[in-house]
């Protein structure tokens, strides 16, 4: 990277290494930022690719020329300018920025080829380069640790509620003994071999799930346990530690209340997140990741606030916070007090509840009675456990809803010199929709599938959703297929042309606007190929 101040520019120069060992220009992905002057206080921001023509990009380690055009340059000049000060910390605040991006693009080169062979229905690109992100986080965290603390053994994990898995495959890769355990075993867990230990099991938080041989405990999205990682940390021995990173929101019995409107309800999660790390005795330190998500913001707790001989103290004003957050869940508490710790208390009941007492003989085992897990089968929620005939029906009562309101939406179909005029329909909102279908319809599948809107998003071939109203597909206004789009996708893509039969050539009353060598799907019986996803698992 060659940067000159003076003149206002950045180059990027990407370098490769041939099988000799030397370092070459790739040219054709040379690239420039500029910045200009134009007057008073107006900039200009550009981006410069002097070979446009012969970019490279394979959406892993060469960025795409209009990711550089249209979401990174209007990214740097709102950064650029913006004065709001962040309600969150600054990224990486914790740990060496520099240490960081030399670990995080040797695993990003390690592991790459994992976006290549991943096998769950997950975007890989976001999943393999958060875990590599969350991983690079780690391993430099619990090496400055090792230096604080003299220590030469690399520290032990276990990672509640661990996914795909991935991220325990490299901390164990990278030297750590540790283990992921999760509700439901993943497909990819075949893939990562016995030196990555992987259980299936369900937690449940009390005594039978402490780990007190275990250095660090790690909540990366753990959903219903995460706020229970700082408390299975804190009873699980003095010295255990705790990285969590809250996504959806939990309390310790269910889904999280919010109690404050003025703060967005992420912070107001995080200060309580960060609230029970302070209570179970956690000097909790917050930092920001940098990873591909809305959810970044971290806690670590690796000190404690309390010596060894005050354990008891400390767990009994656990147990006192627990049942406190449960008798929130049933009646609105008024007293917002308790343990007045810097600027995460405003999230507290009062504290001092007793359990009911028909719930005091388990409270030694079970923390909190009726937790409830994740199900250990997920919960389809795409129509696929509907009958088809059911779904058939649905579909073809909207559509015709659609076709039939006025006034229509005629389109010229010029394609292949055919000057008829297609019927596209008119455009209701989904509450219109629902008024026209039964009840005992709506009830199945809001049961079943989660709602109408879902039906209608997962038959993308007849139906497109925009902004809460329901239009007809026009497929000759789809964009063609993307060479740059990720190897993954565009095999997919491949494989599943012709493997359906086109709803609009059969149903229809204009037949489908693309002529057939265009059409995605297939126009009749004899054009059907069969699913190439569907031999592979014969043939497994």
């Amino acid at each position: 990277i060659f940067s000159d101040a003076y003149n206002g520019t950045v180059t990027f120069l990407p370098l490769e290494e041939n099988s000799e060992g030397k370092y070459l220009v790739k040219k054709c992905n040379i690239y420039q930022i500029q910045l200009k002057h134009i007057k008073d206080e107006e900039w200009s921001i550009s981006v410069v690719a002097p070979f446009p023509e012969d970019w490279f990009s394979d959406g892993i380690l060469y960025p795409k020329l209009a990711w550089l055009g249209n979401k990174l340059l209007s990214k740097l000049a709102k950064w650029s300018v913006e004065q709001k000060p962040s309600e969150f910390k600054s990224t990486l605040s914790l740990i060496s920025v520099a240490k960081y991006s030399k670990v995080y693009q040797d695993l990003k080169e390690k592991y790459k080829v994992m976006v290549k062979v991943w096998p769950e229905v997950t975007d890989p690109e976001k999943f393999v380069y958060e875990d590599v992100a969350i991983a690079t986080y780690l391993l430099i965290l619990w090496e400055e640790e090792r230096k604080e603390k003299g220590l030469t053994k690399k520290q032990s994990f276990v990672d509640l509620g661990c996914g795909n898995g991935l991220l325990v495959h490299i901390l164990n890769n990278e030297g750590h003994s540790g283990r992921g355990i999760d509700v439901r075993r993943r497909k990819i867990w075949d893939m990562y071999g016995p030196e990555t230990h992987l259980e299936e099991a369900t937690i449940i938080p009390g005594d039978s799930h402490l780990f007190p041989d275990t250095d660090w405990l790690i909540g990366n999205h753990s959903d219903e346990l995460t706020p229970w990682v700082p408390v299975i940390a804190a009873r699980s021995s003095y010295s255990c530690c705790y990285f969590v990173l809250p996504c959806c929101f939990f309390d310790f019995h269910g889904k999280y209340s919010r109690r404050q409107s003025k703060k967005t309800q992420y912070r107001e999660y995080l200060d309580f997140v960060a609230q029970v790390g302070f209570v179970c005795g956690f000097h909790v330190e917050e930092d920001c990741l940098r990873i591909p998500s809305t959810k970044r913001v971290s806690f670590i707790g690796k000190s404690r606030t309390y010596p060894p001989a005050e354990h008891a103290l400390i767990d009994n004003r656990i147990t006192q916070f627990i049942n406190s957050r449960r008798t929130c869940a049933v009646a609105t508490c008024d007293k917002r007090v308790g343990f007045k710790h810097e600027d995460h208390s405003d999230s507290l009941c009062e504290v001092g509840s007793e359990p009911p007492e028909d719930e005091t003989e388990t409270a030694g085992t079970i923390w909190m009675p009726g937790f409830q897990p994740r199900e250990k089968v997920e919960q389809i929620r795409n129509c696929a456990s509907l009958p088809r005939d059911f779904v058939d029906e649905v579909v073809l009562n909207v559509a015709k809803l659609l076709l039939n309101a006025a006034p229509q939406k005629s389109c010229s179909n010029m394609q292949g010199g055919n000057t008829n005029t297609w019927n596209q329909g008119e455009s209701l909102s989904l509450r219109e929709v629902a008024e026209h279908l039964n009840k005992e319809t709506l009830k199945k599948l809001k049961s079943e599938c989660g709602g109408l809107q879902t039906l209608l998003k997962s038959n993308h071939q007849v139906f497109e959703v925009l902004n809460g109203r329901v239009h007809i597909r026009d497929w000759r206004k789809e964009k063609p297929p993307s060479k740059t789009k990720p190897e993954v996708k565009r095999r997919l893509s491949a494989e599943a042309f012709k493997t359906r039969l086109c709803w609009f050539f059969i149903h229809h009353p204009d037949g489908c606007s693309l002529p057939s060598e265009a059409c995605p799907y297939a126009h009749g019986t004899e054009e059907l190929r069969q699913s190439q996803i569907i031999k592979k698992k014969k043939h497994i």
